[in-house]
C-alpha cells in the first residue's frame, strides 16, 4: 500500500544528538535517475539500543540500508560513527567498521555446512567464497575462526548443527544461521532486514527473544514488516514514506500518532 504525503505527513520534533549515539545519519538523499529513494533522512542509533524502521514496500528502507552496506553510492548526506565524521562506507569496508547485515533472502550456500556458512561471515569480502577467504590463514587463524563461528551459532541456539549441511535445514532455521554469519564479525552495529519475514507464530515469538537478547551486545536497526515483533523489541521507530521520514520516537508515540493510524489504516479525520 502506497501512502499519500497528505494523508501521511506529520509535525515531527527533532531529536536531540546524544553523546552515546553510535551512528548518526544526517540529511541522506538517494537518487536513482529522477527518481528520488531517499529525500533529507535523518536517523540516530545509539548503544544497545534497537530502532525500527518501518513503512510500506518502496518507502525506503531497504535503500537506507543498501546506503550503510555500500551498495549505493551516497551523493548528499552526512555519517557519523562513534561521533567521529566517516565517509559513506563500501562493502569491504563494513568489517573493520564493525557494521553487518542479514538479507531478506537468507543467503546461505546450499551446499556448505552450517559452521562453513558462518564462517563466511568473517570475510571481508564474503563474496569469494569460503574457500579462496581461507587460503591465506593459518592453521590457527583458522582455529580461532572456528570457534568465532561456534560462538555466533551458540548465541542463536545453532551450534548442535554446525555439521549439517545448509540445504537441508528448515527455513525457519536458516534465519537463526542467517543471523549467526552477521555476528561471527562481533559487530557493533547489526542491520537486520526482515528477520521474521515468512516465520510461524512460534518462530517470531522466538525471534523476538534473540533480538532482545542481541541488543545486550550490540545495536540494531531493524526492518520488518510485521508489526507484533516492531512493537515488541524496538525502542525507537522511524517510519518511512516516499523516501522521507515522516515521523519518528518512542514505539508508544508512533503507535498513537493519529496521522501515523490514519495513513497506514486508510482513515480520513
Amino acid at each position: 500500500m502506497r501512502l499519500s504525503p497528505e494523508s501521511a505527513r506529520v509535525c515531527l520534533e527533532s531529536i536531540p544528538v546524544s553523546d552515546s549515539n553510535l551512528l548518526s545519519i544526517k540529511s541522506l538523499s538517494v537518487s536513482f535517475g529522477g527518481l528520488k529513494a531517499l529525500s533529507n533522512v535523518n536517523l540516530d542509533l545509539r548503544k544497545n539500543e534497537v530502532v525500527g524502521l518501518i513503512g510500506p514496500n518502496g518507502a525506503g528502507k531497504t535503500t537506507l540500508f543498501n546506503a550503510l552496506s555500500g551498495l549505493v553510492d551516497v551523493k548528499s548526506g552526512s555519517l557519523e560513527i562513534n561521533g567521529k565524521s566517516h565517509k559513506w562506507p563500501k562493502p569491504y569496508e563494513l568489517y573493520d567498521l564493525k557494521i553487518s547485515r542479514t538479507l531478506q533472502g537468507v543467503g546461505l550456500f546450499p551446499e556448505l555446512t552450517v559452521l562453513e556458512n558462518v564462517m563466511i561471515g568473517a570475510s571481508k569480502s564474503a563474496s569469494s567464497g569460503l574457500i579462496s577467504s581461507a587460503l591465506g590463514l593459518s592453521g590457527r587463524d583458522e582455529e580461532r575462526l572456528k570457534q568465532r563461528s561456534m560462538t555466533a551459532l551458540e548465541r542463536v541456539y545453532a551450534s548442535g548443527i554446525a555439521d549439517v549441511r545448509a540445504d537441508s535445514l528448515p527455513y525457519p532455521v536458516t534465519k537463526r544461521v542467517a543471523i549467526a554469519r552477521a555476528l561471527v564479525s562481533e559487530p557493533k552495529i547489526l542491520l537486520l532486514d526482515e528477520p521474521a519475514g515468512g516465520l510461524g507464530a512460534s518462530d517470531i515469538e522466538w525471534m523476538n527473544s534473540l533480538i532482545h537478547n542481541l541488543a545486550s551486545q550490540c545495536s540494531v536497526i531493524l526492518v520488518e514488516h510485521h508489526m507484533d515483533v516492531v512493537m515488541s523489541v524496538c525502542d525507537r521507530l522511524y517510519v518511512l514514506n516516499f523516501g522521507e521520514v515522516i515521523a519518528s520516537g518512542d514505539v508508544e508515540t508512533v503507535r498513537r500518532d493519529e496521522a501515523v493510524v490514519a495513513a497506514y489504516l486508510g482513515v480520513n479525520n
